[in-house]
């Protein structure tokens, strides 16, 4: 187990130098820094340096395992952000995919996430997808489809019936803007 690892699964330091956080004490002493915080931040760096399914399957659900399982899973929904996002327009999707959502299993935060990836992926890709489910997804989902989708059909559902008001906006907008740059 190498460093990284042991701090990682024994709560890391107990105190931060003083500016790594941006908080000291009232002498200049740094202020303890909450262990989930810091183990949260090492779990994003572990699984930003994997690459491939295999690998980094296991990083998710090595995370996964973290005994604070909200801290734990919100680690991973955000490399999911990071690694999805890259991965959008990339053929491995798919197979990423299937291997990181092996490896959330049940988590249901962190599975809707892919899901919602995933059909971002099929909007963006001009696969199948279902207007249900966009106009079914979290605002998340259809906040994140109306400022980076580029298909028309998706962004008119989105600017006709999306669930807030700031979506069917930045939806109609997006509309706007590529008619006037395609007149």
């Amino acid at each position: 187990m190498g460093r990284s690892e042991h701090q990682i699964r024994h709560g890391g330091p107990e105190r931060r130098p003083a500016g790594i956080d941006g908080t000291t004490g009232a002498v200049g002493v740094a202020v303890n820094t909450p262990p989930e915080h810091w183990r949260y931040a090492r779990h994003l760096e572990s699984l930003a340096a994997v690459s491939g399914q295999p690998a980094e399957a296991e990083a998710v659900a090595a995370v996964l395992c973290d005994p604070d399982l909200v801290m734990a899973e919100s680690a991973v929904v955000t490399h999911l952000d990071r690694r999805a996002a890259g991965l959008l327009a990339d053929e491995a999707f798919p197979a990423w995919a299937q291997a990181v959502g092996a490896a959330i299993g049940g988590r249901t935060f962190a599975a809707r996430r892919l899901r919602e990836w995933t059909l971002l992926k099929a909007v963006t890709r001009g696969e199948p997808w279902s207007a249900a489910e966009l106009l079914a997804a979290s605002d998340w989902c259809q906040g994140t489809a109306a400022r980076s989708l580029h298909a028309d059909e998706a962004l008119r559902l989105l600017a006709e019936g999306a669930r807030t008001r700031r979506v069917r906006n930045a939806a109609a907008q997006r509309l706007l803007r590529r008619a006037a740059v395609g007149a």
